[in-house]
């Protein structure tokens, strides 16, 4: 069974730096993109970053030049390092996966269970 794990949230002041891990667990065949979402309170999850299997990277313009995204495929994880930390950032930050867990398997959607992300001004 997969799993993505994420780990790194936590309290930090506006202007201070966090990094965020997620791990993926389990049979895994190939993993292709990989993306950071966020969720702040009353407001829909949308989309941080994202990374594919040959590195390229996008980037939600509110984060872009302050986050970066990355991955360790030997590792099986990847990582937002995220920096210039602002209130608005305060969310519960997920990881998401499109993987495949066998070479005749489609390509399905994996969520981890989110981490905390609070700045405080």
């Amino acid at each position: 069974q997969v799993q993505l794990v994420e780990s790194g949230g936590g309290l930090v002041q506006a202007g201070g730096s966090l990094r965020l891990s997620c791990a993926a667990s389990g049979i895994i065949f190939s993993i292709n993109v990989i993306g950071w979402y966020r969720q702040a309170p009353g407001k829909q999850r949308e989309l941080v970053a994202t990374i594919t299997s040959g590195g390229s990277t996008s980037y939600a313009d509110s984060v872009k030049d302050r986050f970066t995204i990355a991955r360790d495929n030997a590792k099986k994880s990847f990582y937002l390092q995220m920096n210039s930390l602002k209130p608005e950032d305060t969310a519960v930050y997920y990881c998401n996966g499109v993987l495949r867990v066998s070479p005749s398997g489609g390509p399905r959607n994996y969520w981890g269970q989110g981490t905390q992300v609070t700045v405080s001004s």
